[in-house]
């Protein structure tokens, strides 16, 4: 046990008994008669909602933290959003408790403060059940690395590798490992090492990009090469050079894609058993790189002879 549970058990530890201490006190000073019936039922309430929570939160901490190694890392955090759902849920259930409001009378309350605490939670009730839904529809897991695409958040230039070296289209989003999905928000962080928190609201009806879920990846390069050099030859030693890359999968396909006045435009698509497609592309950039080399040198001994 690290230094920080120990601290957190502790803590909640005496978190509680300092809730059962104040709420003994509250009703004796009742009983004597000290404090005004009203008062007690406010204090009272004030000590359930701030003790709930806060216990709640070191509990959840505390799941996700013991339970990681044993049961993994997703499924404790899911055990861990449940446990505050479960804690917001006594929490509110005591409010009500303490005016003797019951359920069903709070859901058909209406009129225009029903109306205006609609309208002004509605984005906070929409990212909750939209955790829920995540919780149990399961698109994606913590741990796992994946791209977000949603229209809520353009980008002038896309951050899915793949696409952004494409000549066909774009994909918009925000690559990154997720780090824990809350009650309001899933937190990523992005391959910039970088928190990001979208609202779950959002990422219910975004296009999730799932990487690491098999380990095989189609890496597209492009190269320009010099028109003077016969594009035939050049694929042959392309896809010849690269057909002992480490984790190919499949034969390396060579294509011209483009010309330009001075250059045709190569796309090399490897499919490779790998996670990341950067560390597969400098492969392939460092390694044709050198066959162009190789075929220049050739044709320079060649004019010269």
């Amino acid at each position: 046990m690290s230094k920080k549970e120990s601290k957190l058990i502790s803590f909640s530890i005496s978190l509680i008994i300092s809730m059962v201490v104040i709420g003994t006190a509250i009703y004796m000073l009742g009983n004597l008669g000290i404090l005004p019936g009203d008062y007690i039922i406010y204090l009272e309430l004030i000590v359930w909602v701030v003790g709930i929570l806060s216990i709640t939160y070191i509990l959840s901490i505390l799941v996700k933290r013991r339970l990681s190694n044993t049961v993994g890392v997703d499924n404790a955090s899911s055990l861990s959003f449940i446990i505050r759902v479960v804690g917001y849920a006594l929490a509110i259930a005591g409010f009500l408790a303490a005016f003797r409001v019951s359920l069903g009378a709070a859901l058909a309350a209406g009129g225009f403060a029903g109306l205006v605490l609609g309208l002004a939670s509605q984005d906070v009730l929409s990212n909750v059940f939209g955790g829920i839904m995540l919780l149990f529809s399961r698109p994606y897991k913590v741990g796992q690395r994946i791209t977000v695409s949603t229209w809520q958040y353009g980008m002038d230039f896309p951050t899915y590798p793949p696409k952004y070296f494409s000549n066909d289209f774009l994909i918009p989003g925000y690559t990154g490992t997720v780090k824990d999905i809350t009650l309001l928000y899933t937190v990523i962080e992005t391959d910039e090492m970088v928190e990001l928190r979208i609202p779950n609201s959002i990422m219910i009806q975004a296009a999730i990009f799932v990487h690491d879920k098999t380990w095989r990846r189609k890496v597209r390069t492009r190269y320009e090469i010099s028109k003077d050099l016969d594009p035939d030859l050049v694929i042959e030693r392309i896809e010849k050079g690269l057909s002992d890359m480490e984790g190919l999968i499949q034969p390396p396909i060579v294509r011209v894609l483009e010309a330009t006045q001075t250059t045709f435009v190569l796309g090399i698509d490897v499919v490779s058993s790998s996670i990341y497609e950067e560390p597969v592309r400098s492969d392939v950039i460092r390694r044709v790189n050198k066959i162009i080399k190789g075929i220049n040198q050739t044709e320079k001994v060649k004019q010269a002879g």
